[in-house]
């Protein structure tokens, strides 16, 4: 089982230190949330709350996750940075190549694409992006930047998107894994063309369940290779918790483990105290340490 922990919604000048903390005490990775901007009135419901409101205050932070990503790897050694999602049918695919391809060269390879078509019809007006090709264009625009983020010249011809004879540099010197989002059929179907699934908040059965679930999909898709399932699972909290879901198909964890010693209005101190006493009780052990 590998941590990841999550970033959403915390103070940004908070995140040097908890990036630096989760490198140095074992943590696998930032998972990075995203929204362009948060508009005061949304016509489309919030779908992961049963009422459709927000989780977060208005005054939640949102910084860029590549240019969150660029910076912190700087200031890190092993730690990943992983987007939970992005949406990039909301923006040019040849910026979203550059942005994730520039994160990736700075930092050494250590960044992944998590990726979601998207829910708020909102923001997509906002920035000028069709709503209802959304699907179509994130499956097109994952294909052209996995051609623009290959060294030499490259170009491409769909049916959304058209690249001329072209390079984009610098490119990564590995693949950058894509991870993707969503509880529908064709996300479980996109999910298995990629390299992972990103889901939310589940308690372990249905975390296990989402995850058998997806190996059935990848199977039947003939898809193989290491496939990795990210979820927050709300009712672990011991060892032994997290090794079940891990045995479901369960094999990266976000968490934010301040949240089981001080809750959710922690200081900074706290994030990191709670921090090191959960890898401590549990990453430690679970890997063999302790």
């Amino acid at each position: 089982m590998r941590f990841s922990i999550s970033t959403a919604y915390l103070p940004t000048d908070q995140l040097v230190d908890i990036a630096k903390a989760a490198d140095a005490l074992g943590y696998d990775s930032l998972a990075m949330p995203d929204h362009v901007v948060d508009l005061e009135t949304l016509r489309t419901p919030y779908p992961y709350t049963p009422d459709g409101k927000r989780r977060w205050g208005f005054d939640a932070h949102w910084p860029d996750p590549w240019v969150m990503a660029g910076a912190l790897s700087t200031v890190t050694e092993r730690l990943r940075f992983v987007s939970t999602v992005y949406v990039p049918a909301v923006r040019s695919p040849f910026q979203v190549a550059k942005s994730v391809g520039t994160a990736a060269v700075i930092s050494g390879n250590r960044v992944a694409l998590g990726v979601g078509i998207g829910w708020q019809e909102d923001e997509f007006e906002l920035l000028e992006q069709s709503f209802r090709t959304r699907g179509k264009r994130t499956d097109e625009g994952l294909a052209l930047m996995k051609e623009l983020w290959q060294p030499g010249w490259t170009e491409f011809h769909g049916q959304y998107y058209d690249a001329p004879r072209m390079v984009m540099e610098p490119t990564p010197s590995a693949p950058i894994p894509i991870y993707v989002g969503g509880l529908s059929e064709i996300a479980f179907a996109r999910a298995a063309r990629h390299d992972g699934w990103v889901g939310d908040m589940y308690k372990t059965d249905e975390a296990i369940g989402w995850a058998r679930r997806l190996a059935e999909v990848r199977e039947r898709a003939g898809a193989t290779g290491d496939f990795s399932v990210f979820v927050a699972v709300t009712d672990a909290w011991l060892p032994e918790h997290f090794a079940r879901a891990e045995e479901g198909g369960v094999t990266d964890c976000m968490t934010m483990p301040w949240m089981y010693y001080f809750g959710g209005d922690a200081t900074l101190e706290q994030k990191l105290e709670g921090m090191t006493r959960f890898a401590e009780e549990v990453i430690d052990p679970l890997a063999g340490r302790s």
